[in-house]
């Protein structure tokens, strides 16, 4: 959200794929007909041609973007997706709806699962987990990424008193992507909310 297109993305991508399948064909017709040149019975069979075709370059450059060149500093900048895959540890509090004060405490673990195109969130704690049903990053320009996801939370074998329920939750990841903060909002089966701080590990 707030990206580069994917579309011009993809627009992009076919334009190069074109580019370096016609200079890969016209390389390999021009080696075929040195070698020919030269007296020996080479020829390009169409399988050959095939695999350097403008359709093949294509899924090897989408498949190169999508797991390691967006990644890359120059080409995520350009992309406005930040890397913030890996493990994170959360720190949370939840509140009263009345008065607003905490609770009680909790901590837990945030392991994020991230390509270009897919996120995966999954949270950890003593008593539950939670995994992401949908999830989006929002490029801000004054706060930098703002990382979005619907949850369903289950209670772990023996938890007493929790129970099965969906949620949301907005954290701002902090420019350096070291750490990040927000809120979360649970509903139908736990009807709660609170803040978490997230810390990302080495």
């Amino acid at each position: 959200m707030g990206g580069t297109n994917r579309v011009t993305v993809g627009r992009l991508l076919t334009l190069v794929a074109s580019v370096v399948s016609g200079g890969l064909v016209f390389l390999i017709l021009q080696a075929v007909d040195l070698a020919q040149k030269l007296g020996l019975n080479v020829n390009a069979p169409p399988t050959v041609l095939s695999l350097v075709g403008a359709s093949a370059v294509f899924g090897l450059l989408y498949a190169l973007l999508s797991k390691w060149a967006w990644k890359w500093p120059l080409i995520g900048t350009a992309l406005k997706v930040p890397d913030v895959s890996g493990t994170w540890d959360c720190v949370g509090k939840t509140l009263d709806g009345t008065t607003g004060a905490t609770r009680y405490d909790w901590q837990g673990e945030v392991t994020i699962v991230q390509s270009w195109d897919k996120l995966r969130i999954r949270l950890t704690t003593k008593n539950s987990g939670s995994s992401s049903i949908s999830a989006a990053l929002a490029h801000d320009s004054v706060d930098g990424f703002v990382l979005l996801y619907h949850y369903r939370n289950d209670p772990k074998p023996g938890a007493v008193g929790l129970a099965s329920h969906t949620g949301c939750s907005v954290m701002t990841i902090a420019k350096d992507r070291k750490s990040a903060e927000g809120e979360y909002f649970n509903g139908r089966g736990r009807m709660s909310f609170g803040t978490m701080t997230w810390t990302k590990r080495n």
